[in-house]
């Protein structure tokens, strides 16, 4: 009988889910990004940016760490709302560590408060799960204000009668502290074998990923109100017939037909600009990450559309995917 060749085993080997949550534009989506080492999640100045729980996969000998990027948690004002806050806890009572994000250049508000008495109930319930507070964007503010802000995060949580259990600042700008925060989360995971497949970043479908693409280049440089009224739906991914040459080394050309979705017709105009000028470029921005996405080239067409008050309206909400 043949020896088999031995599988390598580490010796202690931990795997599970840790939950990016807080108030929108507290840098959950950077700091996603920064662990993996790839963009997985868009980022953008603008609040609210993200839409869907987009999850990265962190790979070390010793362990496999899945991040899950939420949409951020607040005081919802919309049917929107709601349902993005519905996703945040239903992610958030599946995952094995959550890391509550609050950034350095911004004081604890009621936002932050609002987000910790949530997670005060998840603390304590039937799991414990354990909760992590992460001062991001260390970046952006002397020590000596880094050290104040470390204070009043650790206030925050006396305030709801809880303990953290780490207090981590990072910049995933620079780097500063990122290898420290992916050790905490590892150290909170149960021992386990790998969920994902080795070299799998992310498991989001194509074109969810490609709807987050088109997004994030149709969110730059437009006025505050818009990311909350803008949804991309992917109607098609196909490849054009005849394109690809396999034999020259000759990649397919594949057509992806994208709607962007806005309430009024004055969004609308945003979108388009002037003789249709930003929508030029906003499709060719978006074209070459989706290019970089799917490994070959890519005929973008973009359509914008108004679906009046969709925000509001349960069946236009099941339409565009929420």
């Amino acid at each position: 009988m043949s020896e088999q060749p031995a599988v390598r085993q580490t010796a202690e080997h931990r795997s599970g889910f840790a939950c990016l949550v807080g108030r929108p534009n507290a840098g959950k989506s950077t700091l996603t990004n920064a662990l993996v080492g790839q963009k997985v999640a868009i980022m953008s100045a603008r609040p609210q940016t993200t839409r869907h729980t987009i999850r990265g996969i962190v790979h070390r000998p010793d362990a496999q760490l899945v991040l899950v990027d939420t949409p951020g948690l607040h005081r919802p004002r919309t049917l929107l709302g709601e349902r993005l806050n519905d996703l945040v806890r239903d992610t958030l009572s599946e995952v094995d560590v959550i890391a509550f994000c609050l950034p350095a250049d911004q004081k604890v508000g009621p936002g932050d408060r609002y987000i910790a008495a949530q997670l005060a109930e998840l603390m304590t319930g039937r799991r414990g799960v354990p909760v992590v507070a992460v001062v991001t964007k260390a970046d952006l503010v002397p020590r000596p204000d880094l050290v104040e802000h470390l204070l009043s995060v650790e206030q925050l949580a006396k305030s709801v009668d809880r303990e953290w259990a780490d207090i981590v600042p990072v910049s995933a700008k620079d780097g500063y502290q990122v290898e420290e925060l992916e050790a905490v989360l590892i150290s909170h995971l149960p021992e386990g074998p790998d969920l994902y497949p080795d070299g799998e970043l992310t498991d989001e479908p194509e074109a969810v990923m490609v709807a987050e693409l088109v997004r994030e280049a149709a969110l730059e440089g437009v006025r505050d109100e818009l990311p909350h009224s803008l949804a991309v739906v992917v109607e098609e991914i196909v490849e054009r017939e005849g394109s690809g040459d396999p034999a020259k080394g000759k990649p397919p050309l594949l057509d992806v037909r994208v709607n962007l979705f806005v309430e009024r017709d004055s969004q609308k105009a945003i979108i388009i600009g002037r003789g249709g000028s930003r929508l030029r470029s906003v499709g060719t921005e978006a074209r070459q990450g989706i290019e970089k996405l799917l490994g070959t080239r890519v005929y973008l067409d973009l359509h914008v559309k108004v679906a009046k008050d969709w925000q509001r309206d349960p069946k236009q909400l099941r339409r565009l995917g929420f």
